[in-house]
């Protein structure tokens, strides 16, 4: 590392303080914080010192997504290779993979090459370092789209997102809405064909007869036979976005985010509860003489493993930016995620799935639930106060 050091100190000279290239200096120094950052030590006098910062929060968020990453490639491939003739009798796991990388991975470089450079320039306009709050944007992004959405897509989605969604607020921090989900909502909007239907969830289902790519929530909408068990849902065998699909490798990451304290287990918790108790009230609609369909009829406890709900409880509910701050505003915004997703999901047959609108729309009222959280506790201590005075001129 100190050859590195020395080989990057002569780099940025040119760009230091006075020099010629000053302007440029954020874009520069934005690698050597990557490498180097935190790079001092305390030396004297009691101290306490939290390893924890921005960076290796965010490094920690993306270990937690690589397992549904990794999944997602896998079952990318399957997907489509195991409805050929000629992997009839099964799909090797590499050549699976590889089918699948081929397709993710070009959107992943796309994600992170034009998010960067943006983030770059911003840095360099506006005269601050670079952050790196867009190492888990630009690995999200693609990890919500489906795997056949062409890339130019993928990039005027991932301009959008950045500009509109995060630096038009004021960059890393600033943002109201969730970044990654900003850029699913407007691809979703500007590019309804390629975001939704039968033919974008699996490759080639467009191209080649015979090759279905229809997901659960779509043959659920359209009043299909679904032809998944439990357990399919579960393990994330199924059509779906690249990698919402498999609930194993989604709690996997949530274990990592609970046990390290980056993401909020009330939260995630609260999101899961709330979903349930929406399903298992439209599952209990034909007890109370009410006639049902597809999706109201669906066991509640399979609504918490299809569509993207537990992608998005536990990796995008839980943004610390734009979700609730407060312990009792984190339950109830977590609740109304759940809830909303599920009543948006079935009273929706246009939009099977409705995890990111609910979302973004308790983004929206998230500042609004911490408000009458603290409002309420103030409340309650000038209450408590109140009975405390009375006591003591009682006392007197």
């Amino acid at each position: 590392m100190e050859w590195i050091r020395q080989r990057l100190d002569k780099f940025k000279e040119p760009f230091g303080k006075g020099k010629k290239l000053e302007k440029y200096a954020p874009a520069i120094n934005a690698l050597d914080t990557f490498l180097f950052t935190p790079n001092h030590t305390t030396k004297t006098g009691a101290h306490i010192r939290d390893g924890v910062d921005l960076k290796r929060t965010m490094i920690t968020v993306v270990l937690a997504l690589i397992p549904a990453l990794i999944f997602g490639m896998w079952n990318g491939g399957y997907q489509y290779l195991h409805q050929l003739p000629e992997y009839a009798d099964g799909v090797p796991f590499m050549d699976a993979f590889l089918e699948g990388a081929s397709k993710i991975v070009p959107m992943i470089i796309v994600s992170y090459a034009i998010g960067l450079g943006i983030e770059f320039a911003f840095a360099i306009f506006r005269g601050h370092e670079v952050n790196e709050g867009y190492l888990v944007t630009g690995l999200l992004i693609p990890m919500v789209m489906p795997i056949d959405i062409p890339l130019w897509m993928v990039g005027v989605s991932v301009v959008f997102s950045v500009i509109i969604g995060k630096e038009a607020f004021g960059g890393t921090g600033m943002n109201i809405l969730n970044p990654a989900l900003t850029a699913r909502a407007f691809a979703f909007f500007a590019y309804p064909t390629y975001m939704s239907g039968n033919t974008v969830w699996v490759h080639n289902a467009y191209e080649i007869d015979g090759v279905s790519g229809e997901t659960i929530l779509g043959k659920l909408a359209s009043g299909t036979e679904v032809p998944y068990n439990t357990m399919d849902m579960f393990s994330g065998m199924i059509p779906g976005s690249i990698a919402e699909t498999s609930t194993i490798c989604i709690l996997a990451g949530a274990l990592i985010l609970v046990l390290t304290k980056v993401g909020s287990w009330r939260i995630i918790l609260s999101g899961f509860i709330g979903a349930a108790i929406m399903a298992f009230i439209f599952n209990s609609l034909p007890a109370l003489g009410v006639e049902g369909n597809d999706l109201t009829n669906f066991p509640w406890y399979n609504h918490l493993v299809i569509g993207g709900l537990a992608f998005g409880v536990v990796f995008m509910a839980t943004d610390p930016v734009s979700a609730a701050q407060t312990m009792r505003g984190k339950w109830i915004y977590g609740f109304l995620i759940g809830f909303f997703a599920v009543m948006i999901r079935i009273f929706n047959p246009a939009y099977p799935e409705g995890i990111m609108l609910a979302i973004l729309l308790m983004n929206v009222f998230s500042p609004v639930i911490d408000h009458y959280v603290i409002q309420a506790n103030i409340k309650k201590r000038k209450k408590r106060l109140g009975a405390v005075k009375g006591q003591v001129k009682t006392a007197v």
